[in-house]
């Protein structure tokens, strides 16, 4: 798969948007992956997997831990194309937390699977809880990865396309200062 195809599928399902959005950091952008609308298509999130899933198949892993919401479905498909069990973690009163009676077992090598990683902060998450079970991580897998400049998950990242993706703080912001665009809250995570 080429990332013009990846690209196409993102616009084609209005998961890449452009405007001004504020980010869960606080930050601004001019653009937006909502991964949300490409798995509601599964035959797109089955095309873009397939490629996320062929850089996974030579790793040696137990398991697919996603964490919710955005991990949930991707980690299915990811676990249903390399054939790996596939759970998830949520939040409980703000903390990561692996519930439903799942389960880690000691030593476990684990995949980590996003939808789109941009912080990095539900992939370290959920990496914490991971170890807390004395499982290893040997990876992230997304969709989209958008990780912000200069920060560093001391993992390695699979995805199927990076994109580069400008932020501002807001007093800077240049959308904000052209005063044209209103500022919209697209995530599903709530603000600090």
């Amino acid at each position: 798969m080429d990332r013009e195809r990846i690209l196409q599928i993102l616009k084609d399902s209005e998961a890449f948007m452009t405007g001004h959005f504020l980010l869960t950091s606080g930050r601004h952008s001019n653009a937006y992956v909502q991964c949300a609308k490409v798995l509601r298509h599964p035959q797109y999130a089955e095309e873009i997997l397939r490629y996320v899933a062929a850089q996974c198949k030579e790793l040696d892993i137990d398991l697919i831990v996603g964490p919710a919401m955005g991990g949930v479905i991707v980690s299915y498909e990811l676990g249903r194309q390399i054939k790996k069990e596939a759970i998830f973690t949520e939040r409980v009163d703000k903390e990561m937390e692996l519930r439903r009676g799942f389960q880690i077992g000691e030593g476990a090598r684990v995949l980590i699977a996003e939808d789109v990683i941009t912080t990095g902060k539900s992939t370290l998450e959920t990496k914490k809880v991971i170890e807390s079970y004395s499982g290893k991580v040997v990876g992230a897998a997304c969709m989209v990865n958008r990780l912000g400049k200069g920060i560093q998950l001391g993992l390695p990242i699979f995805s199927a396309i990076e994109l580069e993706i400008e932020t501002y703080e807001p007093d800077t912001c240049p959308i904000c200062k052209k005063g044209s665009v209103g500022l919209v809250k697209p995530g599903s995570r709530r603000m600090k």
